[in-house]
């Protein structure tokens, strides 16, 4: 997504170590999840696949500005390709970022990695509510559809503790899993009971983990009349940058 920025960034999320890619330098983002795990602790009863979100469409091409946790500053472009249930990222800002991202409600939740292939990256974003349980939508690169998971609280207080979760892949199978959430500095930590673990940005009422380890970063952008909005985060830090994104 940015040169300089992740350069500086991409040693971070839910992992402890990594480095992302900063605008003068050559470096990545980072994330959380991977679909092999989450597919594998998925039980096998099948279900009515998830009718896919409706929201307005983001597709299209937009320029971008931004700053690097480190307060310089970067500009680019973007592409936003509609692929199905989810949405594939293209940044060029110097160097190029490729993501996949989720839309739930006015949020759309991306994790990328640096290059033209973010395999291994997956984003899911929540909805927080009001008694602390999470909705939520998730998704992988190279995917064209999106699961569900949601999951109630059983112990802790605000987003921290322990739940219980279920969700539904694309191919209609249902699971169940255990996630604890920790906090990391100004983030969030998320590990699941099927060896995935993940970094997350809470806004409001809205949450959004990056799943894929350190080569892998995280966007959580809110959807604008003209554009998106966001904060962005890597592996192994809990500083952060932010990007605007108009759109052309």
């Amino acid at each position: 997504m940015r040169s300089q920025r992740r350069a500086h960034a991409i040693a971070f999320m839910l992992f402890i170590v990594a480095v992302i890619g900063c605008k003068s330098s050559s470096n990545s983002k980072t994330s959380t999840q991977s679909s092999q795990s989450t597919s594998s602790n998925m039980s096998s009863s099948p279900s009515d696949k998830p009718a896919p979100a409706t929201h307005a469409n983001i597709a299209g091409k937009y320029a971008i500005t931004g700053t690097n946790p480190n307060g310089t500053m970067y500009r680019g472009a973007l592409e936003v390709i509609e692929h199905g249930d989810v949405y594939q990222f293209r940044w060029n800002a110097g160097n190029q970022y490729d993501g996949v991202g989720v839309v739930n409600g006015d949020v759309v939740a991306v994790a990328f990695a640096n290059g033209p292939n973010g395999t291994g990256c997956g984003v899911v974003d929540y909805n927080i509510q009001s008694d602390g349980s999470l909705v939520g939508r998730w998704g992988f690169w190279g995917k064209d559809e999106a699961g569900t998971e949601n999951a109630t609280r059983t112990s802790g207080t605000a987003l921290e503790g322990e739940y219980d979760g279920s969700g539904k892949n694309p191919n209609g199978t249902t699971y169940k899993v255990k996630i604890t959430v920790e906090p990391a500095g100004n983030l969030y930590r998320f590990v699941w009971s099927n060896n995935t673990d993940g970094v997350g940005i809470k806004q409001g009422d809205n949450v959004a983990v990056g799943i894929g380890g350190a080569r892998c970063g995280f966007v959580a952008y809110e959807i604008k009349s003209d554009g998106l909005e966001g904060i962005w985060g890597g592996y192994g830090s809990d500083r952060t940058g932010t990007e605007k994104a108009a759109k052309q």
